[in-house]
């Protein structure tokens, strides 16, 4: 029996980060909450689907990530780490608690204004 891919990744993730849980999936990426073993620290993970990695490639990916990595904005989260670990393209941010900004409770509440 193969492994699925999150015991692929776990594996390829072994001693850096620990997978718990995905978090989410969207059209380019799936986000996980995993523990970072070396602060001790929850994060999110986030891994390129691999059609996606496959057609980025994992030079430009990086070279992306280097770039986003210098950006400082309030609103911007850091990131944390970034790599290639058994062809999985993944970078790591921190993990803040609450509902993922599309759900419709966050929807109906993010915004002060009311409908007329």
């Amino acid at each position: 029996m193969s492994a699925t891919p999150m015991e692929r990744l776990n594996a390829a993730l072994e001693g850096r980060y620990a997978i718990e849980r995905q978090l989410g999936e969207g059209g380019m990426a799936t986000v996980y909450l995993a523990d970072d073993l070396k602060h001790n620290r929850k994060v999110a993970l986030k891994v390129l689907k691999p059609d996606l990695a496959a057609v980025v490639g994992a030079e430009r990916f990086l070279a992306e990530i280097e770039t986003t990595a210098n950006l400082t904005h309030p609103h911007i989260l850091p990131l944390f780490d970034s790599g290639e670990a058994d062809s999985f393209l993944f970078y790591v941010m921190p993990h803040i608690e609450g509902e993922p900004s599309g759900s419709a409770s966050t929807a109906r509440s993010s915004f002060p204004w009311t409908k007329r």
